[in-house]
């Protein structure tokens, strides 16, 4: 809606016949789907499958908010918005900002990284496929389209955990990744400041919390402690370049692994401690 103008003499108001006003309570009911859904709008680099997982994380992290995806709509070239129905009184702006914090940092993963997050979850890749659909199609898509598998089958809610992959170790082996991530970080020298915590003292917690996480499956515990072994490795040289994109990569998908996890699960308390500093050390903050 605008005022009218001589080049745009046409206001877009709404009813869309210029003859005819809303009854009373009818704009109220008409508005009313603005207020009730959470908007996620996507104006640039738009990625499906980092929708689709960071709405399954938005989902598991948020039980009582009742979320349900109702419409997918491409606009334009780049934008596409995805709305989902909400509870009564639950806090879109805190929804929309911890869906896009999670989005964003999965955006970043390459592809093979990101198909970890998904590879046993067929929800995901059902919701990431209608996205791909609906950015495709120059047309609306909405709860019970015809051309669109039923958006409210998807049960999201109480599916297995985003990060439930099985990476390059096994429940076979998780004791021996134990053993030779223990080796490598006894190698890496202790900290010159007794007051600072370095590279060997910041792995062994590391190690140690996901060892303990009973949030981790078997599998995912086999590929985290791989990834800690690889930055006991890069810690040996952390200046060299070569040692810090291997660290980069480490941390990267570490935190991939950990991003399915409820926030208040004490390994994602420590990951969200150490990593930080486990980049600095190499240059990397």
């Amino acid at each position: 809606m605008h005022l009218p103008t001589k080049e745009h003499p046409d206001p877009l108001r709404k009813p869309d016949n210029n003859e005819e006003v809303f009854a009373d309570r009818d704009f109220a009911d008409f508005i009313k789907p603005i207020f009730d859904t959470l908007d996620l709008y996507h104006n640039q680099e738009i990625d499906p499958r980092a929708i689709a997982i960071a709405f399954k994380k938005l989902v598991k992290s948020n039980p009582e908010a009742e979320l349900e995806i109702i419409a997918m709509e491409k606009r334009g070239e780049d934008k596409f918005l995805l709305r989902a129905k909400t509870a009564v009184g639950r806090d879109k702006s805190q929804l929309s900002a911890e869906y896009f914090d999670d989005y964003n940092q999965i955006k970043v993963l390459n592809q093979s990284q990101q198909l970890l997050l998904v590879e046993k979850d067929n929800r995901i890749r059902s919701l990431e496929t209608m996205i791909t659909t609906a950015i495709q199609q120059p047309k609306f898509y909405s709860q019970g389209d015809n051309n669109v598998s039923d958006i409210s089958g998807i049960n999201i809610q109480g599916s297995s955990n985003v990060s439930g992959v099985a990476g390059g170790g096994s429940v076979a082996n998780l004791g021996t990744i134990s053993r030779n991530v223990s080796i490598a970080i006894n190698d890496l020298p202790d900290s010159p400041d007794v007051d600072k915590p370095g590279i060997k003292k910041l792995l062994t917690q590391l190690q140690e919390a996901i060892s303990q996480s009973s949030d981790l499956s078997a599998d995912d515990k086999a590929e985290a402690l791989s990834q800690v072994q690889n930055l006991a490795e890069a810690g040996k040289s952390p200046q060299e370049a070569t040692k810090q994109k291997t660290a980069k990569t480490a941390i990267t998908m570490l935190k991939g692994l950990f991003i399915g996890l409820p926030t208040v699960a004490k390994l994602v308390e420590e990951a969200n401690k150490l990593l930080p500093a486990i980049a600095n050390l190499f240059g990397l903050g």
